[in-house]
């Protein structure tokens, strides 16, 4: 049976301290010297199949961190046994732990809903499904960063050198952005909202709590975006759909039965020579008949 503690003081198997690297020579000593060896594309692990337990490491030589399986699966490195050893962490079962002190627990990575136990340099973290403890994989701990990985500037709104189209409607603006930016990739940055939450400092924007009105933060984000006056003529039609990648970015739970986005005014027609084509359906109801008056096939979706 494999022993492992986990504390503020120290990470221990069988009684041995365990740092991060350690090397794999090192681990057999101190778990045993019967494990094989699965060579990944990226990476080698070293698999004691009747202890559950797999060790990850980059080179064959150097484990940067240890998993300790709690539920049989079919890949080729899987263990064949489940772990079955003691687990503590701070003096209780870890598991136990990690139900009962969710106030403890640590963000990884971007997306982590189950979190890390932290000490001493080193976490625990936790593979969950249906509430159920599927794995514990122990390694140094890198603070997760919020928008770490994204460029600091990436939706900084910066003025442009050239001329810009000025729109008299932000519904209409929306319709050319979803054209530009998601349907002809020539507007950029393309806004994927998780990211710019990611990426935001100014506070924390709860996507899951926030998503099913327009976030104002993200409204002014669209507010504000310049459009150059040299993309015009690439309009030729715009499309309205509730599942529009603009209006999924700018409220995604929102349900598509808002008027947050409608067309009030049709002025803006008059920046956009090749427009010949629009189907609406975020827009007041006089919009359609103007818009067929000024030259536009437009109907209601």
């Amino acid at each position: 049976m494999v022993n492992i503690e986990f504390s503020s003081d120290s990470f221990t198997i069988n009684s041995v301290a365990v740092q991060f690297p350690v090397s794999i020579g090192a681990l057999k000593e101190i778990i045993s010297p019967e494990c094989r060896e699965h060579k990944g594309k990226n990476n080698t692990l070293f698999v004691w199949d009747d202890l559950g337990i797999i060790a990850y490491t980059s080179n064959g030589e150097l484990v940067n961190s240890l998993g300790f399986e709690l539920e049989i699966s079919t890949y080729k490195f899987s263990p064949k046994a489940i772990f079955s050893g003691t687990f503590t962490f701070n003096g209780e079962d870890i598991i136990e732990y990690y139900k009962t002190h969710e106030n403890e627990r640590e963000k990884t990575f971007k997306g982590d809903d189950s979190g890390a136990l932290v000490q001493n340099g080193l976490s625990a973290w936790f593979s969950v499904k249906n509430e159920l403890v599927r794995a514990i994989e122990v390694s140094a701990h890198k603070p997760y960063v919020r928008g770490e990985g994204i460029p600091a500037d990436k939706y900084t709104i910066k003025p442009i050198d050239e001329e810009e189209i000025e729109f008299a409607d932000f519904g209409f603006k929306l319709s050319i952005i979803e054209e530009l930016m998601y349907i002809k990739g020539l507007l950029k940055p393309k806004f994927d909202l998780y990211e710019f939450a990611d990426w935001y400092k100014d506070r924390e924007i709860d996507i899951d709590e926030e998503g099913y009105d327009p976030i104002d933060e993200v409204t002014q984000y669209f507010k504000k975006l310049p459009i150059p006056k040299r993309l015009a003529p690439e309009i030729t039609e715009i499309y309205q759909d509730g599942g529009n990648d603009i209006y999924m970015n700018l409220s995604p739970f929102s349900g598509g039965a808002v008027e947050f986005w409608d067309i009030e005014r049709s002025d803006d027609i008059k920046h956009f020579p090749n427009l010949k084509k629009a189907t609406l359906c975020y827009a007041k109801e006089h919009i359609c008949d103007e818009l067929i008056i000024l030259g536009v096939d437009a109907e209601w979706i």
